[in-house]
């Protein structure tokens, strides 16, 4: 059985290469591309404007398809959650969030995830592998053009998702070449044509991948912070014991200077008596000092057996004055989708705990240190 080249697995010079080995010029591979990635079209027959010789090359030879949807699920804000089948018994999930002027796509980059932060549900199945090109782009093929179908939109270049973070499951500086590669196409003008701005990577804080991020393509950046010194957060994120929070700052400095935004986002999950002090708040306030940036609070969103607790609404009011008192940009993320399981922490992909929480119980207690500031 001949092997069909999956079409979705090229980023635009990747795709100008491919269609060079068929005997063709440069020209098609941006008409191909905008058929797949503007249109949504996986049937070659309908690329009006290709020549018919291509065609007839690519049925034999090629195939555009993206991961198959395993449950499809609504919430009742509107929300959109997709389960897809990467094989192996192994599923990511895809999260749709809809707002007034605005639609976000949270895209996954790694079937589980080695990171393992213990306020992540993610991090429970442990990791398993990275996510291809394909996969990762495939997400957003898949979701872009199932909602112009719902919407009516069908055969339209009207964008119905309008932003994309880099939030989902896995690390995607862990998965680099490949997440790379698919956000050359989330910007490529004759594929989905998104500003660098309006596409987000977010990271745990690999700050060697931080670096060459920003030289090879520097997109909004997200820090997922969560602690406010290297204690706390070497439980809460275990990748700090390699890169503490000195260099991930340094880092985020360096970052700065070539990023398309004049800011980072820290993510910090709200973590009842674990983080969620007002002297953790200053903490952060003399941690992040030399760092433009603003925060996004995000309520821990409780799965089974993580042992946490969200902060209360009183005390995230309280730490997030505090920011806000010492000049920082400052937001409380909404719960979007909790009642699905596709809240910021929640998703698991629904395939076995590798990491065996549910046999070895609850984590245990948290240590929690404040430093004066």
């Amino acid at each position: 059985m001949t092997h069909l080249t999956n079409l979705l697995d090229y980023d635009p010079d990747g795709l100008a290469a491919y269609c060079g080995t068929l005997g063709e010029k440069p020209f098609r591979a941006r008409q191909l591309q905008r058929w797949i990635h503007q249109m949504g079209a996986a049937d070659f027959d309908g690329m009006t404007d290709l020549a018919k010789s291509l065609r007839e090359k690519l049925k034999t030879r090629a195939t555009i398809a993206a991961p198959a949807a395993i449950t499809d699920h609504l919430s009742a804000d509107g929300t959109r959650k997709w389960l897809l089948d990467v094989g192996n018994g192994n599923a990511v999930e895809t999260v749709y969030i809809p707002e007034e002027t605005r639609g976000t796509l949270c895209v996954s980059s790694q079937a589980g995830c080695a990171v393992n932060c213990r306020f992540c549900s993610t991090g429970k199945q442990g990791f398993s592998r990275n996510l291809t090109l394909g996969e990762i782009i495939g997400q957003l093929w898949m979701a872009e053009f199932a909602l112009r179908r719902d919407l009516g939109r069908e055969g339209k270049n009207e964008r119905v998702i309008t932003n994309v973070v880099m939030m989902g499951m896995g690390e995607p500086l862990l998965n680099f070449d490949n997440v790379v590669g698919a956000m050359r196409l989330m910007l490529d003008d004759n594929a989905y044509g998104l500003s660098r701005r309006r596409v987000t990577l977010s990271t745990s804080g690999v700050v060697p991948m931080m670096d060459r991020l920003g030289q090879e393509l520097p997109v909004a950046l997200a820090v997922s912070l969560h602690a406010p010194n290297d204690a706390l957060r070497d439980v809460l994120v275990p990748l700090n014991k390699k890169y503490p929070l000195r260099e991930l700052m340094a880092a985020c400095e360096r970052y700065l200077e070539v990023a398309p935004r004049d800011f980072i986002t820290f993510e910090y999950c709200m973590l009842d008596g674990v983080n969620d002090t007002e002297a953790h708040a200053r903490e952060l306030v003399a941690l992040t000092r030399d760092v433009p940036c603003k925060f996004n609070l995000i309520p821990f969103n409780p799965f089974p057996e993580s042992g946490l607790l969200r902060s209360k609404d009183p005390q995230i009011k309280r730490f997030a004055q505090i920011l806000l008192d010492a000049g920082l940009v400052t937001t409380v993320r909404k719960t979007r989708g909790d009642d699905i399981d596709a809240a910021c922490g929640q998703l698991a992909g629904e395939v076995q705990d590798r990491t065996r929480l549910a046999q070895r119980g609850k984590f245990g207690k948290i240590a929690v240190e404040v430093r004066t500031v």
